[in-house]
């Protein structure tokens, strides 16, 4: 199957209500771009991404920090198993072409730096305000900002 991007997902997994239903929106927007989504796998950003993708028959792999693939989420298409711990966040940032942080703490921080240090656009909603990120302030923005950066 040809995607027509591929989106790293990065993110807490202790996230408010709020949060995790906005996530999950997003993720069904992304299916319904047919883009690739990478997350971490687990609980939380990562679980509402993995959800909403999986709302609209999309595509969502979750590179996860275990070496049993079967600590995912119950709504990734592709669990892949690593035994690398948060070494696993540079992974995740490898395999994209625009990354998306949305909350998160340090780990989230990690990925953001992978991310920026490769040269790649990182979009911030709810996360880190880190010199290079584009800041978003809504779901509907986040998409549009993730389709110029990947026309671009």
């Amino acid at each position: 199957m040809k995607f027509s991007g591929r989106i790293a997902v990065f993110g807490g997994r202790e996230i408010t209500e709020s949060i995790y239903n906005d996530t999950v929106e997003i993720g069904r927007k992304m299916a319904k771009e047919n883009w690739l989504v990478f997350c971490g796998g687990g609980e939380g950003v990562m679980e509402a991404i993995a959800k909403g993708v999986s709302m609209e028959n999309g595509t969502c792999i979750g590179i996860l920090k275990d070496k049993d693939f079967k600590t995912g989420n119950q709504f990734l298409t592709i669990p892949i198993s690593t035994g690398m711990d948060i070494t696993r966040n540079a992974l995740i940032s490898y395999n994209c072409d625009v990354g998306v942080a949305i909350s998160g703490a340090y780990g989230t921080l990690s990925e953001i730096a992978y991310t920026l240090a490769q040269d790649k656009k990182l979009l911030c909603y709810n996360s880190w305000d880190i010199p290079g990120s584009i800041q978003i302030d809504s779901v509907d923005s986040l998409i549009k900002e993730v389709q110029k950066c990947l026309n671009q």
